[in-house]
């Protein structure tokens, strides 16, 4: 990798706070983001009005947006709708779909962009990624990483907990990744990253053994924390290989198989814990499958609505999603026939974590 290709901006601040979205003022008045105020607000459906009421206090200059969020196209509208005045910065506020539009359109047009996030369901928070829909499929977009990137966690806490039970399996499954990075450096001498392996196993490895529960505010800061370090990671190296492995690929290959079946983070999970028992790694699948019961996330097939049969489906089509990148699941490259033996054995396996 060329050495300009890894140099990467971080953001001015970092905050996971409750009362955030209230206390956008105090982000206003921050001179490195704008020097008089001259910002863009934009926020979703949802929450987007009760978020816009809570901000509107403090605004001064600024103006709020209003977006769908999710598609290329909002991405593209809110981009024009940009364009109708010099902004210092634009502030995405809301979830995944809401910040990805924003990190989309602040790019194209050359906003600088803050990030606050109001839930903890994927590493988009501050990743150099937007994942939006066109043309009926979901695609990833390169864009730049937020100046900025504060998490409330008033509106996080308020959130369904099946969010944030998404962004612990995101989040965990970085351990898999980076697993699969070391492998393909071991068999194909492909280059590592040293301080991209750091940012996204250490925050991950704080997050897999911390004691708390989704209710407790150091927990959500660990799971916070590790979020923000996933996608800066990213960042740092160039691509997601810090942050996607087999787990990635085999949750792309349930979205083509199966789709609305579950949420990323829920799959990106269940993929990490089959592919870590392919590796061979007895004692960090009982680290992870301990932490995710405990926080409710499905570590069967069956729990995440899946039969056997067709998540080994997914896990034969899973090479094939990701071509250029080599994880277990390519250096195995194992037939329907071993995926069903392998699958088998991962069932023995949790039966005996049990016993």
């Amino acid at each position: 990798m060329p050495l300009l290709a890894r140099t990467v901006t971080t953001p001015l601040a970092i905050e996971v706070r409750r009362g955030a979205v209230a206390g956008i003022g105090a982000l206003l008045a921050d001179r490195r983001i704008s020097a008089g105020g001259d910002v863009a607000v934009v926020v979703g459906p949802g929450q987007g009005d009760r978020i816009a009421d809570a901000v509107r206090p403090g605004l001064g200059n600024a103006d709020v947006f209003h977006i769908a969020g999710g598609s290329l196209d909002s991405a593209l509208d809110l981009g024009e709708r940009l364009r109708g005045r010099s902004y210092d910065a634009v502030i995405g506020i809301g979830g995944g779909k809401t910040i990805d539009t924003t990190k989309y359109a602040a790019s194209r047009f050359g906003i600088p962009m803050v990030t606050v996030a109001t839930s903890l369901a994927n590493d988009g928070i501050a990743s150099p990624t937007a994942s939006l829909t066109h043309g009926g499929r979901q695609n990833s977009y390169g864009v730049h990483i937020p100046i900025a990137v504060i998490v409330d966690l008033d509106f996080v806490e308020n959130g369904p907990d099946r969010q944030i039970q998404a962004g612990i399996g995101d989040a965990l499954s970085d351990l898999n990744a980076v697993a699969d990075w070391e492998l393909a450096h071991r068999e194909r001498g492909e280059p590592i990253d040293g301080l991209a392996v750091t940012l996204s196993r250490s925050s991950a490895e704080a997050l897999l053994n911390h004691p708390g529960k989704i209710t407790d505010d150091a927990f959500l800061t660990t799971l916070a924390d590790a979020l923000i370090m996933g996608g800066l990671a990213s960042a740092v190296h160039g691509t997601t290989r810090p942050v996607s492995g087999g787990c990635h690929e085999i949750s792309h290959a349930i979205d083509a198989l199966f789709p609305d079946l579950a949420s990323h983070g829920e799959q990106v999970g269940l993929g990490a814990l089959f592919c870590t028992y392919l590796r061979g790694e007895r004692e960090r699948l009982a680290q992870l499958v301990t932490c995710m019961r405990r926080h409710g996330l499905s570590v069967t097939p069956a729990e995440l609505g899946l039969t056997d049969q067709q998540f080994a489906q997914a896990v034969a089509h899973a090479p094939s999603t990701r071509p250029d990148r080599y994880t277990i699941l390519e250096h195995l490259a194992l037939s329907p026939t071993e995926i069903d033996t392998r699958l088998e054995g991962y069932a023995d396996a949790l039966r005996d974590l049990v016993g």
